[in-house]
């Protein structure tokens, strides 16, 4: 439950990096980006795999790149049920889905290292 909870509080802080790094993504404050990323993990959860699927045949023809473009439908969907949480564009979004994806894999790999040196 602890790891469950980390995990939530690392997705919240990597969009607060990409709020504070992309122009056109912007949170309003710790809050949005709480409810943000708690939508973003049931999207994600849900919504993301159904849509990978039927988008299998573009992923193959782009080597996989396509999956950004899931990823930052993904972002914009959250964006738009959150208040407080805003994507100006389709280019931040994209641009907000590659450097959240690079955000939250440093921060979890950050993370797992550490639990691993208590081990």
């Amino acid at each position: 439950m602890t790891g469950l909870i980390l995990r939530f509080l690392l997705s919240a802080a990597a969009l607060g990096l990409t709020s504070r790094i992309v122009p056109g993504i912007r949170a309003d404050g710790f809050g949005p980006l709480l409810v943000t990323a708690l939508i973003l993990g049931v999207l994600n959860a849900v919504i993301r795999p159904v849509l990978l699927l039927l988008t299998l045949p573009f992923n193959i023809l782009t080597l996989g790149l396509f999956t950004f473009v899931v990823n930052a439908a993904m972002l914009g969907a959250a964006a738009f049920v959150v208040r407080g949480f805003h994507i100006e564009g389709v280019l931040p979004a994209l641009l907000g889905a590659v450097v959240l994806a690079l955000v939250s894999g440093v921060l979890n790999w950050l993370v797992r290292d550490r639990k691993e040196d208590r081990d």
